[in-house]
């Protein structure tokens, strides 16, 4: 039998700290800190997933040698671009996580501390935080997407000027105005599916599983809420989020950056379905899990660094742990 109960101790609502809206601010400056010390291992996964996709003339649109793994493709993109393209495309994803996880994490504390019920032993119902964060985390990429559009696009430049393209865009807004010109409001959420899917699975892996697991260790094990079970928990969403969100994420890069016709439509692929057998079929299965190994080495720093820096500002706040 399940009893409802108040998920956390009973706030103080007169107390700033524990209003949403300074939870949100919160968020914000833990994302924009874990975002940009581990940028460069994102712009690295992103252009492994690239690497490979078949172009409209039937062959790989990478020419020259292609990159090798998570240290190859670093090197690789300082040597040929400069060192300071490794941050190409840092403002649109700061821009995204003003959004996206200022929003989900608001949201998930406030279903979670609403909704969840508890049994009389204190364990939790495991489908709760499951759907809890699956919804918020679709809710919050859906609201994003516009953001992680100009991201995807805008970190592929300097790999298309070595190929000798012309370039797309030179900045966030020249990018956001550019894509809004060819498709209008609805160019703005081009490839937002895999995206919201990538994301409520990623969401699922990161936020649920440390929510979960801090629990577990704090109730069961008897940790105490500290640097270590911060670092611990971090740790184990850091790696489910990257193993469950690294496919969605193959099929969410490639939709978003393939190229459009003058009319603002799809030359690659027609959907997201369509965009995950064309990548089976021509590179094989594991293709979904290209840049698998910096995606989960750059998902672990940034859950580590987002998730200590998060709770300690709402401690020195006077918030309650998360």
């Amino acid at each position: 039998m399940v009893v409802a109960q108040p998920g956390r101790l009973q706030q103080n609502a007169n107390h700033y700290a524990d209003h949403a809206w300074f939870k949100y601010l919160l968020s914000c400056c833990a994302a924009t800190a874990a975002e940009c010390a581990t940028y460069p291992l994102d712009l690295a996964k992103t252009r492994l997933q690239i690497q490979g996709e078949r172009g409209l003339n039937g062959n790989a649109n990478i020419n020259g040698t292609e990159y090798r793994g998570l240290v190859g493709t670093a090197v690789g993109i300082v040597r040929e671009e400069g060192p300071l393209r490794l941050w190409q495309g840092i403002t649109p994803a700061v821009y995204r996580h003003l959004v996206y996880t200022g929003t989900r994490m608001v949201l998930y504390e406030k279903v979670r501390d609403t909704l969840f019920t508890f049994r009389p032993d204190g364990s939790r119902p495991v489908w709760q935080p499951i759907v809890g964060g699956i919804l918020v985390g679709g809710i919050a990429q859906f609201l994003a997407s516009p953001a992680d559009l100009v991201k995807v696009q805008m970190q592929m430049e300097g790999r298309r000027l070595l190929e000798g393209k012309a370039p797309r865009v030179k900045c966030a807004s020249e990018a956001f105005l550019k894509i809004y010109s060819a498709g209008g409001i609805r160019g703005l959420w081009k490839g937002c599916m895999p995206n919201v899917y990538r994301s409520a699975l990623v969401n699922l892996g990161d936020l649920t599983t440390y929510d979960s697991v801090k629990r577990f260790f704090v109730h069961d094990w008897g940790l105490k809420d500290t640097y270590y079970t911060h670092a611990l928990s971090s740790m184990c969403s850091g790696l489910i989020g990257a193993s469950l969100g690294t496919p969605a994420d193959v099929v969410k890069t490639r939709v978003m950056n393939q190229p459009t016709d003058h009319k603002g439509r799809a030359l690659l692929y027609k959907n997201s379905l369509d965009c995950l057998l064309k990548t089976a079929q021509n590179e094989g299965i594991l293709a979904l899990y290209k840049g698998f190994i910096p995606c989960w080495l750059r998902m672990g720093p940034w859950s580590l660094t987002f998730w200590i820096t998060y709770e300690q500002i709402r401690n020195l706040a006077g918030s309650q742990p998360f």
